[in-house]
């Protein structure tokens, strides 16, 4: 077989990575993982024990972007959110954030809550809390509310909908500012990128009132002005003066939203989403009926869906919300502090604007937030802030005139740099480099271990395997990929074999060593010279020798191992696969050319089990040994004599082939002193060539087997003591 060409492998890889398609990155496996580790690392961080999982989508004409249920995050890479931007590193960014986005979910939004308040609701009860209402027209819009509630099951459950959908505009805001918070690296600056994107994308307060000339109701223009409040502090004017209606319910609700910013109790979020519903009372009749008007008239007209689905399309047009999942969790526990108010320039900005006083104080309860609606606008409920004064010592700054209005510039006085998006961070960009890098590398891998596969199934047909082996088929398996869940497992064993594989490796490397170096002997009985030093000794050792450096042989090892159904009987094949995970690893450890190949029969003849090979392509052959297990019938013959022809062809100046079996050969025609004749022939063939052969017997069969191989025979009484002896084996040979 052609050795690998590791310089060629390299250009390969090169090629590749120039030839890999967006979709191909998005939704690869391997990015998806990278995506589950870090949500992995950062649910271990809370202690939560839950595996969240990532499911990368590529939908171009799918209008969702992403979403998650708790469990699984689902994100649509191909939505033109994503794919408009002209580079690959601003796509992956844009990824990055939105899956921070619904880690975020994941780690902070109450599922649980959720659930009550819409059980609570149809039962026509408020959850958690009966608001507190202090004016007669927030108690007048409760009476209609629960009025509209009970006229029809629609009106009910349309009303849960946009509860839902108001709580969705508050999580959104609250719980990307706790991600902000706490993780300020890389994740946090992918979903400012984001949030960057959705700033630039969000409608300025002229196009909405554009939209509502258009049909598009004022509490749908609300919710996207509450999302701009919540994620940004401000609001986009647009050529709007303060004094506009929508302007003003935003202002007259800021001491509620700020509140709400800080809450970090789910319970807390929907007692103000009561509150809203109650102070925005008649906008969200006039949205829903205008709703249930739009849908008549499309029904009519031959539409489909229903007016559920109707009302969730629109509201997911809402720039800068997203779709929350159905999940069932509970948010995870934290033990530090509310949350502080981000961005709180832009804050103190638009109070000022509001001409509301600035405050860190959370109000006690609704009642005393909705008390805040008799003041007039630019006034507050509370005292009056006071006219600054200027100290004698200040110099430079003019004194301020006393005005009882705040002045009214069109747009807020707020200039936006639509073209604005923060700038790539160097650590991402590194992390989709390497990630380029790794999803090429294992397509040139996957192609390379293709060719491989048939260049050994053209040598398994090549070879000559004698009369008694005519008409059987011989076929060669191996992995292309391994997959993921076959590196789980072996992480989840391989901890102890490993360090029994090192405790091997660390006397042999020692002797190794001195003898590469040479040097002087000490503490023989018998020599040419006296060690003065040593004339102490009571047991005679006090003689001493040069001794010339020697260079340990080279050495390839070939194991093979017997897969037959028998060896599910008493964990022989557990054995076996920990005996071959320490053997592989010590011989890699020493650079010994290892070679590991398992043996069954099938309904087309003899399966060949490739599980390493002398020559890597991949590095993943240690991950391979863990699919070996018991199947059907042996016949060894085949097996062995494809394994020592492959084995013969090594440079190594010692060649050893290490056979594990159970029993005597057993298959169809081939059993008994036929059999035993075979493999005879085969050992005495092949040590001819130069192979040093060991047969571990770990069945019970043993007599026949030592009949079999001769002096090649190792009986293994205890199966606890196979991987041990086995690389005792090699050790022995290594020191020759």
């Amino acid at each position: 077989m052609t050795r690998v060409n590791h310089k060629k492998v390299k250009q390969l890889i090169q090629q590749k990575r120039g030839k890999i398609t967006d979709q191909e990155f998005f939704i690869s496996r391997l990015l998806s993982r990278h995506f589950e580790d870090m949500a992995a690392a950062q649910t271990k961080r809370y202690g939560a024990s839950r595996r969240v999982r990532v499911h990368l989508i590529w939908q171009p004409g799918n209008p969702e972007l992403a979403y998650t249920d708790n469990l699984i995050i689902t994100i649509n890479a191909g939505n033109p959110a994503v794919t408009e931007f002209p580079t690959r590193e601003e796509r992956y960014q844009m990824v990055l954030g939105l899956f921070a986005h619904e880690l975020g979910h994941c780690l902070y939004t109450d599922f649980l809550a959720q659930q009550s308040y819409r059980n609570n609701l149809s039962a026509c009860r408020w959850y958690p809390d009966k608001p507190k209402l202090t004016r007669v027209q927030d108690a007048k819009n409760e009476g209609e509310f629960w009025e509209y509630a009970q006229e029809n099951p629609q009106n009910l459950a349309l009303l849960g909908r946009v509860a839902h959908e108001v709580c969705n505009v508050l999580e959104d805001a609250a719980m990307e500012n706790r991600v902000l918070e706490r993780f300020p690296g890389t994740l946090g600056q992918a979903l400012d990128f984001v949030r960057a994107w959705q700033w630039r994308e969000m409608p300025t307060v002229t196009q909405l009132k554009e939209r509502e000339a258009q049909g598009t109701p004022m509490f749908y223009c609300l919710l996207q002005l509450f999302l701009s409040y919540g994620k940004f502090r401000e609001l986009k004017y647009g050529e709007e003066p303060l004094s506009e209606d929508h302007i003003q319910t935003v202002f007259e609700l800021l001491p509620l939203l700020d509140d709400d910013l800080r809450a970090t109790s789910g319970k807390n979020r929907w007692n103000t989403v009561n509150c809203i519903l109650i102070r925005c009372w008649e906008n969200v009749r006039e949205y829903l009926e205008a709703l249930k008007r739009r849908y008549e008239e499309k029904k009519a007209s031959g539409g489909t869906g229903s007016v559920f689905s109707q009302l969730e399309e629109e509201l997911s047009t809402l720039v800068g919300g997203s779709t929350r999942g159905e999940g069932s969790t509970a948010p995870v526990s934290e033990e530090s502090e509310e949350p502080s108010l981000p961005q709180p320039e832009k804050r103190e900005m638009t109070r000022a604007l509001a001409g509301s006083k600035p405050t860190e104080e959370t109000e006690e309860n609704c009642g005393a937030k909705l008390s805040t609606e008799g003041a007039s606008p630019g006034e507050s409920s509370g005292e009056s802030p006071k006219k600054q004064e200027i100290s004698p010592d200040e110099t430079g700054r003019m004194p301020l005139m006393e005005t009882d209005q705040v002045s009214e510039p069109l747009g807020g006085g707020v200039e936006v740099n639509q073209d604005y998006l923060p700038e790539l961070s160097n650590t991402v960009e590194a992390e989709m480099e390497r990630l380029l890098d790794t999803m090429a590398e294992k397509s040139v891998c996957q192609e390379l271990e293709q060719d491989r596969l048939r260049e050994l199934n053209q040598e398994a047909q090549s070879i000559s395997y004698g009369d008694i082996h005519k008409g059987v088929a011989i076929r060669v398996n191996r992995m292309t990929e391994v997959p993921p869940e076959m590196v789980t497992q072996y992480n989840a064993i391989a901890g102890p074999l490993l360090a029994i594989s090192k405790q091997l490796q660390k006397t042999l490397f020692r002797q190794l060593r001195d003898q590469q170096r040479g040097g002087k002997q000490t503490g023989l009985l018998m020599g040419r010279r006296l060690d003065a030093h040593a004339l102490f000794r009571s047991d005679g050792k006090v003689f001493t020798k040069n001794v010339l450096p020697i260079q340990p042989p080279e050495m390839a090892v070939g194991l093979l191992l017997d897969e037959s159904g028998s060896m599910a009987s008493c964990d022989r094949a557990t054995y076996a696969r920990a005996s071959a995970i320490i053997l592989y690893d010590f011989c890699q450890a020493l650079r010994v050319p290892v070679m590991v190949y398992g043996h069954s029969t099938g309904s087309k003849g003899v399966e060949l089990y490739s599980y390493s090979e002398f020559d890597a392509i991949d590095r993943e052959d240690k991950y391979r040994l863990v699919d070996i297990s018991a199947r059907e019938s042996n016949r060894d013959g085949a097996a062995l004599r494809f394994v020592a022809e492959r084995l013969s062809h090594r440079p190594e100046e010692l060649k050893l082939l290490i056979l594990v079996s159970d029993g005597q050969p057993a298959d169809t025609g081939y059993y008994g002193t036929a059999a035993e004749e075979d493999l005879r022939g085969i050992q005495q063939e092949y040590r001819r060539k130069g192979i040093l052969f060991v047969a571990a017997a770990i069945g019970d069969d043993k007599e026949n087997m030592e009949r079999i191989y001769g002096d090649s025979f190792l009986d293994i009484t205890d199966l606890h003591q196979l991987p041990v002896k086995l690389t005792q084996v090699v050790k022995r040979f290594l020191r020759a």
